[in-house]
């Protein structure tokens, strides 16, 4: 009886069994075991990420059937560089202030024009090298880097920089975890000088 129970078993789990055979040839052995520490990090951080609505701009937003909607194909990666600097629109005086294009990663101001940056791990466009100090020393004082040019509007730094160091930690760890995506966001522009 028993011999029948693995002849009536044997065929189920020889393919389960090759396939985890499979994986585990075809794993990455050189890459080192994701720490528990680790992930519960990049999860916290995508966690605060959703949550603080970082998409809403930092991913460019395309036409879809209902509308503008975030293209998560090039999820967190900033103003679009074949977008180029558009042109700012005029406002003029009245409660109308500040202005944001269709993809909602450029935005005209007081401030003059900005651009989302590019917050995936791509060493040239984006957070590939930064470290984790300067993250966190950009988000708690306003300049990029920790000591570059000013983070301008609509960025909300300080309230992003009101984070503790653990979550702000966990962001960056997310930040770190998603795939790179090459893309050379513009500098800001400052704001044109009153005509005399």
């Amino acid at each position: 009886m028993q011999r029948r129970h693995f002849t009536m078993i044997a065929p189920i789990l020889a393919p389960v069994f090759a396939a985890s055979l499979t994986v585990l040839a075809n794993s990455n052995t050189s890459a080192a075991p994701a720490t528990p520490g680790a992930t519960e990090a990049v999860a916290r951080g995508k966690y605060l990420v959703t949550f603080g609505s970082c998409n809403d701009c930092h991913t460019p937003f395309k036409l879809g059937p209902n509308g503008p909607e975030p293209d998560f194909s090039r999820a967190l990666s900033g103003h679009p560089a074949e977008f180029g600097v558009p042109k700012a629109p005029a406002l003029g005086d009245g409660p109308w202030v500040w202005a944001g294009s269709g993809t909602n990663t450029a935005f005209a101001g007081p401030w003059g024009i900005s651009f989302t940056a590019n917050l995936t791990p791509d060493k040239e466009t984006g957070l590939g090298n930064w470290t984790e100090e300067q993250f966190i020393k950009a988000l708690r004082t306003g300049r990029h880097e920790g000591n570059g040019r000013p983070i301008v509007p609509p960025m909300p730094w300080r309230f992003v920089g009101s984070l503790n160091d653990d979550d702000l930690k966990a962001v960056f760890a997310y930040l770190k975890s998603l795939p790179p995506i090459h893309n050379k966001v513009p500098a800001p522009i400052d704001p044109e000088e009153p005509k005399r």
